[in-house]
C-alpha cells in the first residue's frame, strides 16, 4: 500500500492518509458522540495537565505572590529566584547527580541481570523452576517498608549504609523480579533454534546469550530500563532510611526537606518539583512506544 501510494506521488499518498483519518473518524459514530468522546478527553488531559500549569506558575511567582489569596493564575512579575534558590541554596545540583548515579545504575544492572535471570528460566528447565518463578512473583506484592529494616541492617553491617551503592542494592530488590518476568517472556518469543545453530558453530552459552539473545531484546530492555530509572527516580522511601549525610541525598529526598517546620517557600519547593520531574518525564515521552511495545511482548508468550 504505502509503495503503491509513492508511485502514485506525495499528493495521493496525502490524500490516501486524510482519507483513512476520515474514516477512523467515522468510525467513532455519529457526532454527538464524538463530540463527547472529545469532551470526556479533553477534561482528562486538564485534569493530567493541571497541577504541572500550576507547579510552573508557582515557580515564577515571587513568595509574597505564591502565598496570596485568592491566587493568582499567572505571575504577575516572573521571577526565576524560586530555581536558582534551589539550585544554589539547597545544593540541588548534588542531589540531582546522585539521583542520575543510582537511577542510571539501577536500570542498566536490572536489565542485565534480569535478561541472565530470563534467559536461564526460559531455556534451562530444572527441577523448583516454578515454584522460583512464583516466588519471584509474590515478591513484588510485599511493600517495600517491610524490607527497610532488614536492608538498614545489612547494609550498616557491611560498610554500605548512606552509600550510593547501597541505594542500587535496595532498588534492585525491587526491580529486579520484573525485570526477569519481562525479560523471560521477551526471550520466550526468540526461537531456540538460533541458541542451537550457534551452539553448533561453537559460541558457548555466554557467547549465545551476549551475541544472539541481548541484540533482538531491545524493546523488552527499554521497557524494563525505563521502568527501573522511573522507580529509582522518583523514590523517597529508601532514600529517607538508607541515606543521611548531604552529599548523599537524592532529588525526592532534597525536595522533602524543602518543607520546614514553620515555614515552606513554595516557589522553592515547586521549583524542585518540576526540576526532579522533568527528566523523568522527558524520557518517558521519548520512549514511550517503546515501552509499549516491550511491555507488550513481554507479557504475552510467543
Amino acid at each position: 500500500m504505502a509503495r503503491s501510494e509513492q508511485r502514485r506521488g506525495p499528493m495521493a499518498a496525502l490524500g490516501g492518509r486524510q482519507q483513512r483519518s476520515r474514516e477512523r473518524v467515522r468510525g467513532l459514530g455519529p457526532w454527538p458522540f464524538r463530540v463527547l468522546i472529545y469532551g470526556f478527553l479533553l477534561v482528562v488531559v486538564t485534569y493530567v495537565l493541571f497541577p504541572f500549569a500550576w507547579m510552573l506558575s508557582t515557580a515564577l511567582k515571587t513568595e509574597a505572590e505564591a502565598l496570596a489569596i485568592p491566587p493568582t493564575w499567572i505571575p504577575g512579575e516572573p521571577t526565576l529566584d524560586g530555581i536558582t534558590g534551589i539550585w544554589v541554596r539547597k545544593n540541588f545540583g548534588v542531589y540531582f547527580f546522585n539521583s542520575t548515579v543510582v537511577s542510571l545504575a539501577t536500570a542498566v544492572l536490572s536489565v542485565f541481570f534480569g535478561a541472565l535471570a530470563g534467559y536461564g528460566f526460559s531455556r534451562f528447565h530444572f527441577p523448583g523452576r516454578q515454584v522460583l518463578m512464583g516466588f519471584f512473583l509474590a515478591t513484588q506484592m510485599l511493600p517495600g517498608v517491610l524490607l527497610v529494616g532488614p536492608y538498614f541492617k545489612m547494609l550498616n553491617a557491611v560498610g554500605l549504609y548512606d552509600t550510593r551503592t547501597g541505594l542500587v542494592i535496595a532498588f534492585l530488590t525491587i526491580c529486579l523480579p520484573f525485570a526477569t518476568w519481562t525479560m523471560k517472556g521477551f526471550i520466550d518469543g526468540v526461537p531456540p533454534e538460533m541458541d542451537e545453530a550457534a551452539l553448533v558453530d561453537g559460541c558457548s552459552r555466554l557467547g549465545v546469550f551476549l551475541r544472539i539473545i541481548l541484540p533482538v531484546l531491545g524493546p523488552g530492555m527499554v521497557a524494563t530500563i525505563l521502568f527501573a530509572f522511573l522507580l529509582a527516580w522518583g523514590d523517597l522511601l529508601w532514600a529517607l532510611c538508607l541515606t543521611t549525610s548531604e552529599n548523599m541525598i537524592t532529588v525526592t529526598l532534597g525536595i522533602a526537606r524543602t518543607v520546614g517546620e514553620f515555614r515552606i517557600i513554595w516557589p522553592m519547593l515547586m521549583a524542585g518539583s518540576l526540576l526532579g520531574g522533568l527528566p523523568a518525564i522527558l524520557l518517558y515521552l521519548f520512549l514511550q512506544r517503546f515501552l509499549v511495545a516491550g511491555l507488550t511482548a513481554g507479557a504475552l508468550k510467543q
